[in-house]
């Protein structure tokens, strides 16, 4: 996400109105290198005008989070999970807002605090970023709706992909 954070940084937007959360992060302290947090910081949001109280870490599951998000950008690991949502896991069934996710399924195996299934599916809009050969097979599972993936059970009203030509090969 790092590379997609520099580019959004050097695009026109109205960043004083905008407000950013963070769909999960890693319980891990925020200058910690395995912080989602210190990367977008770092990357973006140092580098654009948001003001720092329309910033809102994800360090609880008692963040006071918007009625609605107007977007939610998400990934596709390896594996198929998506905003620390792992396969296989009973966090994946989880209705409250915001999650604990006690055993993480990938790299760096922290705990991490993550928006549910149903707040990722609330819309209006998510787009996926995908990048790298590697999640080319997975891509090709969660776009034939193969919901034993994580990123294949999000159903926003408006979900697209943005994948890049080496993650995207071979499909339609």
């Amino acid at each position: 996400m790092g590379s997609v954070y520099e580019r959004l940084a050097e695009t026109e937007l109205d960043w004083p109105n905008w407000h950013v959360w963070w769909s999960d992060e890693r319980d891990v302290p925020a200058d910690d290198d395995r912080s989602n947090e210190k990367l977008a910081r770092e990357k973006l949001l140092s580098r654009v005008s948001v003001p720092e109280e329309q910033i809102h870490p994800l360090r609880s599951t008692a963040v006071e989070l918007p009625e609605r998000f107007d977007l939610i950008l998400l990934g596709i690991g390896p594996d198929g999970h998506t905003a620390s949502l792992f396969p296989g896991r009973p966090e994946l069934e989880a209705t409250d807002s915001i999650v604990y996710v006690s055993e993480a399924g990938w790299q760096p195996y922290v705990p991490r605090y993550t928006l549910s299934l149903p707040l990722l599916n609330a819309g209006p809009r998510v787009a996926f970023i995908v990048s790298g050969e590697r999640k080319r097979d997975v891509l090709a599972r969660v776009l034939a709706g193969d919901e034993s993936l994580p990123a294949a059970r999000v159903h926003a009203p408006e979900t697209v992909v943005l994948a890049d030509e080496a993650s995207a090969a071979g499909l339609r």
